[in-house]
């Protein structure tokens, strides 16, 4: 539970309906499975305890007495166990039935709530049977045993002592369909977590349905949503059961136990990163417990896994939702810079090529952008600009691409232009320091903006938001462009777009983006070494992998550097020690925090994904803050 992890699960028991004893016995076998793998938070299905389709034999007193014999055999056997529990029984209160949840926490009832919406439609015939509790009786008192009072009611919020995080409220069934659900309350009320206890039959597209109801309830509400629903032991009579049961965490699918199957389905929950989530957002309503009532339970911090999360967050792992990404992206990006171009009156767009990938996924939206003013290629002027550091693979490259895509290629060979400069400053052109690349890179902006300037044109940047984000860029050289296309682009998901321009096309083009992919990233500004690259971005500032990792978890999850090196330690187990990620975290936290100043005067670009570092949007930061927080934490995690 460090961190805000909670690991949580649903399961829907072997049951015989109207069999109580048998089905406490499989209910406890289940929570002691859960909790022999650590689980904090476990939900059973609607009226497990007597099966959810025993109809009118919910009117016999006999089955409603053995129900609660059962539940109190569940109740005692959870003594001693560190888990909040929900199972699903029929309770009388008050001379009326109820099908309800009740919470259950080392031994002891924590509350009941009654399902609030009955389905009575179809072939549902719950009003039959239960009664749905009264508007105005929001808080009950249910005596359980003598002397033992357990709160009765929908407007329960279960909160845990230790981590005020941890707040889970309930709901049953059919009361995630209606318009104003109980959790909407809940949510309000502060939970992290919603919990419904269901049984919904299979039918042709009911699985679907569910799943798009669930995902969208936690989108709603930015919290996590566990829907455990009652399996293919009910009775079959009318209808087939099968178990399909969704834990979902604010719009994102983190577990299903798809429709016929068995066993325990778990996910873990970043509990800490939802509530970090509603706290950027002024559209939450402020948190409020008027109406509600707080039930505590003293759940000590339990060691939970580190939940893996994929190495590269930018990108979708399902190929086609990558594909309806990558389009999607690029569209915005050739869409505002179709805009740019045309408000601008420009009748050129100039762009610095280099054969490396930044430049030429900027070309390539160019391209597309031309395309959709409905201009020719020609008003796109590729520059090229070789000088110490260029070599004639990615000079090859830059060129050729460009003459594929229909631009107008122009060579300007700087060198001659800052060995003047060099003189003029008096500086050493043999001594390869920060001056000797720097002067390059500003000559090579100058160079573009004076010939975007001779041909009515516009500068397009070509840097992306990871070389934003570590400020790898000179200031006032690569920095700087009179609109930045990829500014909202990780270097990691640079690589895959232009791998999925390449998909689609054919010939020199193709070639030559495959064997850009294939090229180191530089921005080759030392001399070359026998005609190969000397200058290895990734050796210098660390592998983008990483600091893309990195840049998602602390700007989109406000992960602290401890979690953060937890889950990049697992994340990356197989490719970096734990030594390694510290070492080049140290190095994102610290460029991250020096180089404020670079991006409080970026140019223009297009937003693309919920990370951007653009100081008119949604990262505003002084160039001058400290970073010794985050070093502090730093410098106190054992890699």
């Amino acid at each position: 539970m460090k961190h805000g992890f909670i690991k949580t699960a649903t399961v829907s028991p072997e049951l015989r309906v109207a069999d109580t004893v048998y089905n406490a016995e499989k209910i406890i076998e289940a929570i002691h499975a859960a909790d022999a793998e650590n689980v904090s938070l476990l939900v059973f299905p609607e009226l497990c305890v007597t099966g959810y389709t025993c109809a009118d034999l919910f009117l016999q007193r006999t089955l409603l007495n053995a129900a609660k014999k059962a539940a109190d055999t569940i109740v005692k056997a959870t003594k001693d166990i560190q888990m909040l529990i929900f199972i699903g029984m029929p309770l009388r209160f008050q001379n009326k039935i109820y099908d309800t949840a009740v919470a259950i926490f080392n031994g002891e009832i924590l509350g009941i709530i009654p399902k609030k919406n009955l389905a009575n439609y179809g072939a549902s015939y719950e009003a039959r049977w239960f009664s749905a509790l009264e508007k105005e009786k929001f808080q009950e008192f249910y005596e359980w045993s003598e002397g033992n009072f357990v709160s009765f009611g929908t407007s329960i919020l279960f909160k845990s002592q230790n981590m005020d995080e941890f707040k889970v409220g309930c709901e049953i069934g059919e009361d995630l369909s209606v318009l104003n659900p109980p959790s909407e309350g809940h949510v309000a009320a502060g939970a992290n977590i919603i919990v419904n206890l269901a049984a919904s039959p299979e039918i042709v597209g009911s699985s679907e349905k569910r799943r798009l109801s669930v995902t969208a309830a936690s989108a709603r509400y930015g919290a996590a949503y566990l829907y455990a629903n009652a399996g293919c032991e009910e009775s079959t009579t009318d209808g087939v059961f099968s178990g399909h049961s969704l834990i979902a965490e604010n719009g994102k699918l983190l577990s299903e136990r798809k429709p016929f199957e068995t066993g325990m389905q778990t996910a873990i929950i970043d509990v800490c990163s939802l509530a970090d989530e509603k706290m950027k957002k002024n559209t939450y309503p402020e948190e409020s417990m008027q109406g509600y009532l707080g039930v505590l339970f003293d759940m000590p911090l339990k060691k939970t896994e580190t939940p893996k999360v994929p190495k590269r967050p930018f990108i979708p792992t399902n190929p086609a939702e990558f594909e309806e990404r990558a389009e999607s992206i690029i569209n915005i990006q050739a869409y505002a810079l179709k805009k740019r171009i045309a408000h601008s009156w420009s009748k050129t767009a100039v762009i610095g090529i280099s054969g490396g990938l930044d430049s030429t996924l900027a070309l390539l939206i160019a391209a597309r952008a031309m395309d959709l003013l409905g201009r020719d290629r020609k008003n796109i002027i590729s520059v090229t600009m070789p000088c110490f550091g260029t070599t004639q693979r990615t000079k090859s490259n830059a060129v050729l691409l460009s003459e594929a895509l229909g631009t107008t290629v122009k060579t300007v060979d700087i060198k001659r232009a800052v060995g003047v400069h060099f003189e003029d400053i008096g500086h050493d052109e043999n001594v390869h320091d920060v001056t000797f690349e720097n002067a390059q890179a500003r000559e090579r902006t100058q160079v573009l903006m004076d010939i975007a300037n001779q041909t009515g044109g516009l500068v397009v940047g070509t840097g992306d938001l990871s070389e934003v984000a570590l400020g790898w860029s000179t200031y006032n050289g690569d920095h700087m462009s009179m609109y930045g296309v990829n500014a909202d682009v990780p270097k990691t998901l640079v690589r895959y777009l232009v791998a999925h321009f390449a998909n689609g096309m054919e010939g020199d083009a193709k070639a030559c983006l495959l064997d850009i992919l294939d090229t180191p990233v530089s921005p080759e500004l030392l001399p070359a070494k026998n005609g190969e690259i000397a200058q290895k971005t990734e050796d210098i500032v660390g592998p983008y992998d990483l600091h893309d990792f990195f840049l998602y978890y602390t700007i989109r999850k406000g992960y602290t550097p401890s979690k953060l090196f937890r889950v990049a330690a697992c994340a990356f187990a197989d490719e970096f020690d734990g030594e390694t990620v510290l070492k080049w975290m140290t190095k994102f936290y610290s460029r991250f925090f020096t180089q404020q100043f670079k991006r409080s005067c970026v140019p223009d670009g297009p937003k693309v994904g919920s990370v951007a570092l653009s100081p008119r949007g949604d990262w505003k930061m002084p160039s001058d803050a400290m970073v010794t927080a985050w070093m502090e934490e730093l410098n106190e995690i054992q890699a």
